[in-house]
């Protein structure tokens, strides 16, 4: 059984102008604290909740007697947490500052804060009193609570000064159930496509995203270009423009579709999902060599990591299990021989340097991948077959190119059911 928790956003409807200034009050009060203890820690060199509490609550209390005592708890939480955060960038090197900038606020309240009024609004403590908040509540709203899932008692609340509304950051959470897996499905994620192999059969799904990518480049370009001789680099309108281009959701609605498809067939056939361990930041290894700057922004654009994220993230609410994988050598080795393949001009197909046979870039990627699991390299996942695998039973293994199954953008991006492939597959491994 695994605790799985998603946050889900909901705005309130238009506030009356006395609870707006109420709540502007509130996010000036907590946004003075926040600023304060971030302060003091820094200075005090203090990165335990505990001790910050200890050093700084009594204080807090007296500054504001009239704010609810656990405000002085929460605000205590959010500094730890921003601390913590500006000491990591330190040790990467990527601030130079003496202490954090506190720009965003979103103000922490956890059950003695807020509660929900029934299912359509919500109480919030206040220096002046409980107030009361209509919402206006989105479909991811009602997914959730028409699945079962349960709302959990800490939320988060910010403001949106411009609608004269509040926006509540709920927490949803549910117990779901892992499966033992019967078998298998790896999954190699690409910069313009999806690898997936399933049964013996490898389906490359063309995602796009690459040409997304360099579409919004010269976008972007062009519209540099012309704003920056007249305004200056990063200037509001620049960057007004830039937000309504849309690269982001795009990317985000291929991702989905993708990961609901993967985690679709695994739970219909009980499989656990396979992906390579790409560590923390893969394009900043991608990128040490690369000096060409479309390129290299095409590599931090791709999505690599932010697809597996994408497919885990739904296969933890349908009780998917994944495993992570070396990945280290997966497209560069013949499944067969454990021999060196050879590609050439930068193909896809290249050939073993033992065998002769053909191989397709992707195919060996997934497959690779697979039997590392199978085969029991260290990973979580039950060993199967200890021994080398002997390919030479493989359907086309060594007489013929070992191509995957194509699938492209418009076939499968409009799936509502993920039930598998609709394509006759061309070949088997």
């Amino acid at each position: 059984m695994a605790k799985v928790a998603r946050t889900v956003v909901v705005r309130s409807q238009p506030l009356p102008r006395k609870v707006f200034l109420i709540l502007c009050e509130l996010i000036a009060m907590y946004r003075n604290m926040v600023e304060q203890l971030v302060i003091h820690a820094i200075e005090k060199d203090v990165r335990s909740f505990v001790k910050l509490k200890a050093s700084k609550y009594r204080y807090l209390r007296e500054l504001y007697p009239s704010l609810p005592s656990h405000y002085a708890y929460t605000v205590c939480q959010d500094a730890i947490i921003r601390v913590k955060s500006f000491h990591k960038l330190k040790r990467m090197g990527r601030t130079n500052r003496r202490y954090p900038s506190v720009n965003k606020i979103s103000v922490w309240l956890d059950d003695h804060l807020w509660r929900m009024d029934g299912l359509t609004s919500i109480w919030i403590a206040t220096h002046r009193g409980w107030i009361r908040v209509e919402l206006e509540l989105n479909k991811l709203y009602w997914k959730y609570i028409n699945r079962g899932w349960r709302i959990a008692s800490e939320a988060r609340l910010k403001l949106d000064r411009k609608s004269r509304r509040i926006e509540i950051v709920l927490v949803f959470k549910k117990d779901v159930e892992v499966y033992k897996p019967r078998g298998y499905i790896s999954v190699d994620v690409n910069e313009n496509n999806i690898a997936v192999l399933v049964d013996g059969i490898v389906y490359l799904f063309e995602t796009g995203l690459k040409d997304i990518t360099l579409g919004y480049y010269y976008r972007r370009k062009r519209v540099q270009e012309k704003y920056d001789k007249i305004y200056g680099p990063g200037s509001r309108i620049e960057r007004k423009i830039m937000g309504k281009l849309g690269e982001r959701s795009k990317k985000k609605d291929i991702r989905f579709k993708i990961a609901n498809i993967v985690v679709g067939i695994a739970r219909e056939k009980q499989y656990a999902i396979v992906m390579e361990d790409l560590g923390k930041e893969p394009a900043r290894s991608m990128l040490k060599h690369i000096k060409d700057p479309q390129l290299r922004h095409r590599i931090y654009q791709s999505s690599l990591k932010g697809t597996q994220k994408t497919i885990t993230f739904k296969a933890e609410e349908n009780g998917v299990p994944t495993i992570y994988g070396n990945p280290r050598g997966t497209s560069s080795e013949c499944p067969v021989h454990r021999a060196r393949i050879v590609y050439e001009n930068g193909g896809r197909i290249g050939v073993c340097s033992v065998g002769g046979e053909k191989w397709h870039r992707e195919v060996t990627g997934t497959l690779n991948l697979y039997l590392r699991v199978v085969g029991g390299d260290g990973s979580a996942a039950l060993s199967l077959r200890p021994q080398p695998v002997d390919g030479s039973p493989m359907p086309l293994g060594s007489t013929a190119t070992s191509e995957p199954t194509w699938i492209a953008r418009e076939t499968w991006a409009r799936w509502k059911s993920p039930g598998g492939c609709t394509k006759t597959p061309q070949n088997t491994l």
